[in-house]
C-alpha cells in the first residue's frame, strides 16, 4: 500500500535504477505516515559514515500522541540498506550529474519501505517533451472514451 509518492521527482529527473530500502521511524512517525501525513517533496539521500540518510522528508507530528515540543518533522532518517547497496549508491551520487532521490514510501507486510532511485536531472526541453507526451496520451484517452 503506497503511503506517498514523489511526483516531482519523476518530472524533474530521469530515473536510471530503483532500489528498495527500509526506513527507521519512531512509533508516532509510523502512525503519522500511515495516516498520510508525509511529504517527500524536496527530499534526497545523503551519506554520513557508513549510513545512508533520508534528508528533508517531512513527517508531521502525530496529533493523538499529544504535543511534543522538541519534535523536528524534517530530521534525517536512517535508511536500512546492505553495505554493498550503500557503496553502490555512494559511488553513483559522486558521479557528475547523478543524484539519489526517494520515489515513494509504502508498506510491505508491517514494515515501512522507501523506494529510492538513481536519477539524472532533466533539461528544460526534456520536461517540455514529457508534458507533450502526457498531454497527447490524455487526448488519445479522451477520444477513445467518447467513441
Amino acid at each position: 500500500m503506497s503511503l506517498t509518492e514523489n511526483k516531482k521527482a519523476f518530472f524533474d529527473y530521469e530515473i536510471l535504477k530503483k532500489l528498495e530500502a527500509g526506513l527507521v521511524l519512531t512509533g508516532a512517525e509510523v502512525k503519522s505516515a500511515k495516516a498520510g501525513h508525509m511529504n517527500l517533496k524536496g527530499s534526497f539521500v545523503t551519506f554520513h559514515g557508513s549510513d545512508a540518510l533520508l534528508t528533508n522528508a517531512h513527517i508531521s507530528a502525530y496529533q493523538p500522541a499529544g504535543p511534543n515540543p522538541d519534535y523536528d518533522p524534517t530530521h534525517s532518517r536512517r535508511l536500512l540498506l546492505k553495505k554493498k547497496e550503500i557503496d553502490y549508491l555512494r559511488a553513483k551520487s559522486q558521479e557528475k550529474g547523478l543524484t539519489i532521490v526517494p520515489l515513494k514510501v509504502y508498506t510491505k507486510n508491517r514494515f515501512v519501505k522507501v523506494e529510492v532511485g538513481v536519477a539524472r536531472g532533466k533539461k528544460q526541453f526534456d520536461k517540455r517533451e514529457s508534458i507533450k507526451k502526457r498531454d497527447s496520451a490524455k487526448e488519445v484517452k479522451r477520444t477513445l472514451k467518447n467513441m
